[in-house]
């Protein structure tokens, strides 16, 4: 069973950066693609950016491509979430999800996720 804990969140204005971390840990979790998602309060879960752990491919929302970074450091057993010109629509609990397989399941298979991490960006 993966096992996943989030950190890095907090308040920043627009504009501003922040950078969002998920620490990976469990059996071959390099079988696994790992994905940030998104859930602004009162709307539903959503998906922002995944990476496949073992080849490093990376894909997107249309929302956030060109502004956030998804990157994994296998040293540390991490994926990171580097979110640049932030705005307050960004706000939302982030949470990292790890699914075994491709990024084409990444959406939509069960998987583990973590307990989220609050982002809010004000205006």
């Amino acid at each position: 069973q993966v096992q996943l804990v989030e950190s890095g969140g907090g308040l920043v204005q627009a504009g501003d950066s922040l950078r969002l971390s998920c620490a990976v840990s469990g059996p071959t979790f390099s079988a696994y693609s790992v994905g940030w998602f998104r859930q602004p309060i009162g709307k539903e879960r959503e998906f922002v950016a995944g990476i496949r752990w073992s080849s490093g491919s990376t894909f997107y929302a249309d929302s956030v491509k060109g502004r956030f970074t998804i990157s994994r450091d296998n040293a540390k057993n991490t994926v990171y979430l580097q979110m640049n010109s932030l705005k307050p629509e960004d706000t939302a609990v982030y949470y990292c999800k790890a699914t075994l397989g491709p990024l084409g399941v990444l959406i939509a298979a069960s998987g583990s996720w973590g307990r989220g991490t609050q982002v809010t960006v004000s205006s």
